[in-house]
């Protein structure tokens, strides 16, 4: 067979254990491997690279993605569809595995319904992809998340401040909730449940007036406060699939940290993690869950089960329905929220 893979979107740790596994586990049975450089671009200009045992030696040890990534939509792009049906067949490739998250792999199911061989494998950072309990990168991400409200636990303590985190998660709040937790966050605010600001500032003065003198407050960049919505103000720029680019402007956690001063006199500071959590080596788990759905997927492609992602589904990794995976974003259940708010304050 000869199969051809890209990745899409934000950079996650463990996409290139993804690689090195399809690789690997297709190069043992003589499949000839290619790889689009920089997500759906490449596809569209038929830019690729031959990956061999060689190219892809040690690589699951790295961070980022050897192919390159983009954000690009070929619905965005003039004959961008018709770009990828020249490119597979001038190719001749018997199946393309898309790695990305909701947009990449939206853009597969929407090929599969054109008749295209493809398969998806699951990648954010945001863990919000449905039909799968775990999506690589998320793991790092959030460990990346604990290592550093573990440091700024420090220098609240010292200088007895609040610091508010802004943590990624734009509808979803996994990695404010898990990172959160595990960091000792004495707040967390998730775009699923509305924050009063009050609340929060009676919850932090509480807390001084008991005698411990700093605040850790983690909110997901997406977490609302109807009433402060006004003063939150991102850039207009839009990325390639309508998403509002986040980070720029004056974001939630901003805001959050003035109000707080403005209203408790305690002296506050705020955080941005932005690109910081998604970067550096990917931790074990995410080596190996990569390298699983990897070689679950050129398994996969032998089979014919095209138009399925490969899924962790409990200890099993499994094949599912692509469009089950990008109909619905995976947002954080109600009560794993309710255990995080028996550790407020």
């Amino acid at each position: 067979m000869h199969i051809g893979i890209l990745t899409g979107g934000g950079d996650a740790p463990g996409l290139n254990a993804v690689i090195r596994g399809i690789t690997v586990r297709g190069r043992s049975q003589e499949h000839r491997i290619t790889g689009f450089l920089r997500g759906w671009k490449g596809v569209i200009e038929n830019t690729s690279i031959e990956l061999n045992l060689n190219n892809v030696r040690d690589i699951h040890m790295q961070g980022g993605t050897v192919l390159l990534s983009s954000r690009t939509n070929p619905i965005r792009v003039e004959n961008g569809f018709e770009g990828i049906s020249s490119t597979y067949r001038d190719q001749k490739l018997d199946c393309l595995i898309a790695i990305g998250g909701e947009d990449t792999l939206g853009v597969a199911s929407k090929l599969n319904e054109q008749g295209l061989a493809v398969i998806g494998v699951p990648k954010t950072i945001d863990n919000d992809l449905s039909a799968t309990d775990f999506t690589f990168g998320f793991d790092t991400a959030i460990n990346n998340v604990m290592k550093t409200l573990d440091m700024l636990h420090t220098t609240a303590k010292s200088h007895e401040r609040v610091i508010v985190v802004e943590i990624m998660g734009r509808h979803a709040g996994w990695m404010a909730l898990y990172g959160g937790m595990a960091g000792g966050a004495h707040v967390i605010l998730l775009p699923e449940v509305e924050f009063n600001t009050d609340e929060v500032c009676d919850l932090l003065v509480k807390r001084y007036d008991e005698g411990y003198r700093y605040g850790i407050v983690a909110i997901a960049e997406g977490a609302i406060d109807p009433d402060l919505q006004r003063h939150v103000m991102h850039s207009a720029a839009k990325d390639a699939f309508g998403h509002v680019q986040l980070g720029t402007g004056i974001g939630v956690g901003e805001v959050l940290k003035n109000e707080i001063a403005d209203r408790t006199d305690l002296e506050t500071r705020h955080v941005v993690l932005g690109h910081i959590q998604r970067g550096g080596c990917p931790s074990a788990f995410d080596r190996v869950l990569g390298t699983r759905l990897g070689v679950k997927a050129i398994e996969m492609a032998e089979k014919g089960q095209f138009g399925k992602m490969t899924a962790l589904r409990g200890t099993e990794i499994e094949a599912v329905n692509l469009e089950d995976a990008v109909g619905t974003l995976k947002t954080v259940p109600l009560e794993q929220y309710e255990t995080a708010k028996l550790f407020f304050g």
